[in-house]
């Protein structure tokens, strides 16, 4: 029986010196491919070696746990083959649960303080206001929950571990703290919910109203093209059979003419506290607007025109100076895996003053451009009088 327990034994440290000396292997390899190269496929190998390192290090973790646990058996055996008092595993089990609170809290301190760090910034618009607090009065309160449950749990598996100089007291049954643990939580959860669902949808309420900026942006491997109105204040339909032509990319349809004075521009330029209705179009895959410093996400779906309205209230240049950053720039981005490219896939968005804005959209060119012109076969229908513009016809 001893002969066996020592082959098992040995069979283990082999596999747990095996496992070692690959996970170092997988290490040395990590470090090695960072410092040699920075291209995109080293990147991802790296990665891979580094979750396939501490995955190996989690399993090593449970294979040392396993060992001890079977020597400290080992030693309770022998110990009562000796005629000796055995281990007292009520005292070891108890002291096991606060040490894994103790080091638990410290985990969730840990990832409270570093991690903690890199939640969104500082909301620039207005719903995105109720949004952070909906976000922060819904952590406040898990994490007291948190606190006091682990606190309460491990606290009395060690306070009232098993002992033979007392016996445990049986109680099945209390309709109070029932109600206590059952009510309390549920009129929170309802109030929060019930909060969150207005909030809800007042941020998702697209209804396009009077004085709306509307804007479309229309997203494709791997690139957000951008559409603004003209001096009408409304966009032209765009059709998904017209799309992917050299010079009419958005597939904007020109038998609607409120198209005709659409300008194509490269950054977004919005002016401070104006109400923006985002028009969202996808060519190809799904992608997703998402503007982290306004609290927007939405996807972008082909074939599904989906919306989101917002108002910015922090101008880039009030924000600059918030940050002492004087090359920050709110972005758009895409929060899908859309394809290799994903990553690039983002554009300038400014937030001005209405009189910036105003003079920043004048020096936008139209999208219809005079090579667009061509390829429609549009014409000069001529003069209207007074000095009116020229109106344009469809030859075909």
């Amino acid at each position: 029986m001893g002969f066996k327990k020592l082959i098992t034994s040995k069979k283990i440290l082999s596999l747990f010196a095996a496992f070692m000396l690959l996970g170092t292997n997988l290490l040395m390899a990590q470090s090695t491919g960072t410092a040699a190269t920075a291209d995109a496929s080293a990147s991802k190998d790296d990665m891979w070696i580094g979750v396939a390192y501490y995955a190996l290090l989690l399993l090593l973790v449970c294979v040392v746990v396993a060992i001890i646990g079977k020597i400290l058996k080992v030693y309770d055996l022998t110990l009562q083959l000796q005629g000796k008092k055995g281990m007292n595993w009520n005292n070891i089990i108890g002291i096991i649960c606060i040490i894994f609170l103790i080091v638990g809290l410290y985990g969730a301190y840990w990832s409270l303080t570093v991690q903690g760090s890199m939640i969104l910034p500082e909301s620039a618009s207005e719903h995105g206001v109720k949004i952070d607090f909906m976000f922060w009065t819904t952590t406040i309160i898990t994490l007291i929950v948190f606190f006091l449950t682990q606190v309460l749990l491990f606290g009395f598996a060690f306070k009232y571990r098993g002992s033979d100089k007392r016996k445990g007291y049986y109680y099945p049954h209390n309709n109070t703290i029932e109600k206590i643990w059952t009510v309390i939580p549920a009129i929170v959860l309802t109030i929060l919910v019930v909060f969150g669902f207005f909030t809800w949808r007042t941020v998702t309420n697209t209804q396009q109203v009077k004085g709306d900026i509307n804007i479309d942006i229309t997203g494709h491997q791997f690139a957000w093209e951008l559409r603004y109105p003209g001096k009408d204040g409304k966009l032209g339909a765009v059709n998904y059979s017209l799309y992917y032509t050299a010079s009419n990319q958005l597939g904007v349809d020109f038998k609607d003419r409120n198209s005709f004075d659409d300008l194509r521009v490269d950054t977004m330029v919005l002016p401070v506290n104006r109400s923006i209705r985002l028009n969202i179009h996808a060519q190809d895959v799904i992608h997703s607007v998402y503007m982290p410093h306004f609290r927007v996400q939405m996807n972008a779906v082909p074939g599904l025109p989906t919306y989101f309205k917002f108002t910015p209230t922090i101008t880039t240049t009030e924000m600059r100076n918030k940050l002492d950053d004087p090359k920050f720039e709110y972005l758009v981005l895409c929060n899908k895996i859309c394809g290799g490219g994903h990553y690039n896939m983002q554009k300038v968005v400014r937030v001005v003053t209405e009189t910036e804005y105003q003079a920043w959209l004048s020096k936008q060119k139209p999208y219809l451009t005079d090579q667009l012109r061509k390829e429609l076969k549009f014409a000069d229908a001529g003069q209207q009088k007074s000095g009116a513009q020229n109106r344009l016809v469809l030859n075909n």
